[in-house]
């Protein structure tokens, strides 16, 4: 129904509105008014009712999200006379739905534009905020590397390794890196245990954050020493020598190149690290030391990611006089040295059938026994998790050995999508992600050295819009019951198919 109401605005300021509301009131019929736009509630002379309007031409605030939302509350008592003719019921009911219509309309338009405002000055003023306030936290971290305190120094280390692995930050290290590469060699050369393994993981996060430049390769060649100083020093920390041997691997990976005195020189001191652990003259494996599983895992696998980029003529070499070794390795007491040792023989198989399509390893059938009696062990002293991740790992070496098949695996980040198609792709991205941990979905999105490793070309640049289609996290969640629903009646009707077999 239509109706003109002169309310009171403000200070006695007498206004004709006209404009489209809804009357709601304790289940009564909903009676569209007609006012013009206005802006701050009105008051008028009726009965009691909340009347709530949202006006299709009432321009929204610079910057809202949502439609501007009056509410006018009619304060006096007084009674609400309307026709009851069929004829007034039609054009009251044609109405409503026109009313619903233009505001269900202009309700969608509002929040598609919406999406354009959230990316406009505000959201460019935060983020450049932001920034500077991150590097501001930076630069005061970089100075506290050379405080006299050694727990001072360790918190620094700790929020730069945060930092680096969280996100990408070139333009800022690249002006600085020559400060912090000295204050990360003072640490290695003089810190503690535990200083020297944060040093060695924040050297290698930076290596990663200049790419494979000659920033890299500059910091590379200056603290190579201290890396394989302490690496080589059976005295220092187990913790310390691990993180060494993974940053010496990852560093050298980046910045050297496939021929390089670097690259020689540190396969050579990673071998000397686990070769320990291979067995003697005898056949028999040597009784490993307190913590000396976890360095040699450490070193094979470093070991491992700087054969993926040897030259054909020195991994002919390599092959030949590893792969006899690691199958007795197969055999260690340690559940994380054996996996890295089965993965390793993977990797050494595919890079020995790039190089001859008619590469055999040598005893086949005894590596293939060896790796179904892992791939089923089923030995009550091993914990349950470690006979589980061992089963799963090894079912796949015996599967790629057998029938060179390999589980694709996809790793989503952003709007794309990177795929884990062979074991070299397999330890590479293994020791990106041991390093950067959470942060590497952020590094492949926006670091052109990831991205150039695993062929995603420059990064993407999304736009607002783009941004704008992602969905809630409420859709997300609806979206999870339903797939975990649907894949616990899937698991269910294959348990109940073995239960029949069985």
């Amino acid at each position: 129904m239509n109706a003109s109401i002169n309310a009171k605005k403000g200070c006695n300021t007498e206004v004709n509105a006209h404009f489209s509301c809804f009357l709601l009131h304790h289940g009564h019929s909903c009676i569209t008014f007609t006012f013009p736009s206005v802006h701050e509630p009105v008051h008028c002379s009726c009965s009691k009712y909340t009347i709530y309007f949202n006006h299709p031409f009432i321009p929204s605030c610079p910057g809202s999200l949502r439609q501007e939302v009056l509410q006018l509350q009619l304060s006096t008592k007084a009674s609400l006379k309307g026709a009851k003719n069929g004829v007034k019921g039609e054009a009251a009911a044609s109405d409503d739905e026109l009313t619903s219509d233009v505001l269900s309309h202009y309700s969608s338009a509002s929040e598609s534009t919406s999406v354009v405002e959230e990316g406009t000055g505000s959201e460019q003023v935060d983020e450049q905020t932001a920034q500077e306030e991150t590097e501001d936290k930076l630069k005061l971290c970089i100075d506290n590397l050379t405080d006299k305190s050694a727990k001072t120094r360790l918190a620094a280390l700790e929020s730069l390794r945060q930092a680096f692995s969280s996100r990408v930050l070139y333009d800022f290290l690249t002006e600085r890196r020559l400060t912090i590469s000295d204050c990360l060699e003072r640490s290695l050369r003089k810190g503690s245990g535990e200083e020297k393994a944060a040093s060695a993981t924040v050297f290698a996060l930076l290596c990663i954050q200049l790419g494979g430049g000659d920033e890299a390769e500059e910091g590379f060649k200056m603290l190579r020493p201290p890396l394989t100083a302490t690496l080589s020093d059976s005295s220092a920390s187990i913790a310390a020598r691990q993180s060494c041997a993974r940053t010496l691997g990852m560093c050298c990976y980046v910045s050297s190149a496939e021929d390089g005195e670097d690259l020689i020189k540190s396969l050579a001191l990673l071998e000397s690290v686990f070769m320990s652990s291979y067995p003697n003259g005898e056949g028999v494996l040597p009784t490993p030391k307190p913590g000396s599983a976890g360095l040699h895992t450490a070193a094979l696998q470093a070991w491992s990611l700087l054969v993926t980029i040897c030259p054909t003529s020195r991994l002919t070499v390599l092959l030949s006089h590893h792969l006899p070794k690691l199958q007795a390795c197969l055999q260690s007491s340690d559940v994380n040295y054996r996996i890295a040792v089965g993965e390793t023989i993977a990797l050494l198989v595919e890079l020995g059938r790039e190089i001859d399509e008619e590469f055999e390893v040598e005893d086949g059938e005894s590596l293939c026994e060896c790796l179904k009696s892992l791939a089923t062990d089923g030995n009550k002293h091993r914990a349950k998790n470690d006979r589980r991740k061992q089963r799963s790992i090894f079912r796949e070496v015996l599967h790629y050995i057998e029938n060179e098949d390999f589980t694709e695996e996809k790793i989503r980040f952003g709007v794309e999508n990177v795929y884990i198609d062979s074991w070299v792709r397999r330890r590479i991205y293994d020791a990106f992600k041991e390093i950067l941990e959470s942060g590497v979905r952020d590094h492949l999105q926006f670091n052109q050295l990831l991205r150039d490793i695993f062929g995603l070309g420059p990064p993407l640049i999304l736009d607002a819009a783009v941004k704008g289609n992602k969905i809630s996290r409420f859709e997300k969640h609806l979206f999870n019951s339903a797939a975990f629903k649907a894949r616990t009646k899937q698991r269910n009707k294959v348990r109940d198919k073995r239960a029949d077999v069985m």
